[in-house]
């Protein structure tokens, strides 16, 4: 028997739509925002900055409302570790933060084999954070999807299976569609979309050969701060019928004027998934809501 990655069916019979709000933790105004699209819209899921300020906040928020599902947001840059700058002097500043660039922390953590000690010891304590807080793990995914880099992504499945995690997003096969939808920044999508498509396979074969489940398809990343009503509405609409996840980062409607300076489209990414509008597309397409707990693999021969 070999194993093929296949969206189990929601209890009504259709495809499963995960809707996660990420960067839960990193502020109580984010929080707000990613509670009120659970309770109000359509979130169904969401992913915990273990070590941000408002990380015990979030964790209270999510056993209040058992309905939302909760995974790690591993955060290796643009954030806060969780061990002390005195144990990871190479890839924390005196703030104990990480560098706030993508493309430095990935050169660093690929050629510094000090940097990839200090590495698997923070990831661990983020696990281990995470574990602490009696939340089940939903799933795993990374700020910016650092967790797809290839040093990154092979220790991340060494944890998930110590930590009895198989769920993990791979973030591929968007840029078609977005770009029919919203062709802004151009160059850029192109550049972003081209990359994570080609990481994504190399990613979709490791979890393969380990059993571990993933959405067909994700989007949100070509789009990020601009999660809008008609964009929403376009993909609901035009979609391919397999398992799916949407992310966004939703921000509280009256959140300070410091949470929409780092977060400007958050106010429209939460009125984009309170929308009635977007329920009813939900409603009436092949898709349901849903949590990584619908999907599944089918054993063939």
């Amino acid at each position: 028997m070999t194993s093929t990655f296949e969206s189990a069916r929601t209890p009504d019979n259709k495809v499963p739509l995960i809707v996660n709000g990420d960067d839960f933790g990193y502020s109580k105004a984010v929080n707000e925002g990613i509670i009120q699209a659970h309770r109000e819209g359509i979130l169904t899921s969401t992913s915990l900055m273990v070590n941000e300020e408002a990380a015990q906040d979030a964790v209270r928020l999510a056993f209040e409302n058992p309905g939302l599902a909760v995974g790690l947001h591993l955060v290796l840059v643009l954030g806060r570790a969780g061990l002390p700058h005195s144990e990871l002097p190479t890839i924390t500043d005196q703030r104990g933060r990480f560098t706030d660039s993508s493309f430095k922390a990935g050169v660093q953590y690929y050629f510094s084999k000090t940097a990839r000690a200090e590495l698997r010891r923070e990831m661990r304590e983020q696990f281990d954070r995470f574990a602490s807080t009696g939340l089940p793990f939903s799933h795993v995914d990374g700020h910016t999807h650092l967790h797809m880099h290839p040093v990154i992504f092979d220790e991340l499945i060494r944890l998930c299976e110590e930590y009895g995690v198989r769920r993990v997003r791979v973030v591929k096969g968007e840029m078609k569609l977005s770009l029919k939808l919203d062709r802004k920044n151009l160059g850029i999508k192109l550049v972003w979309g081209t990359v994570f498509n080609l990481l994504g396979r190399w990613c979709e074969k490791k979890l393969e050969r380990r059993e571990f489940l993933r959405a067909s398809r994700v989007y949100g990343l070509l789009q990020s701060g601009d999660m809008n009503e008609n964009y929403l509405l376009g993909l609901i609409d035009r979609m391919d019928h397999e398992s799916t996840e949407i992310y966004a980062h939703p921000l509280a409607l009256d959140a300070q004027s410091d949470s929409i300076r780092e977060n400007p489209g958050g106010p429209i990414e939460l009125q984009a998934l309170l929308s009635d509008r977007i329920r009813l597309a939900i409603d009436n397409s092949g898709f349901s809501l849903a949590t990584y707990d619908n999907l599944s693999i089918k054993e063939k021969a």
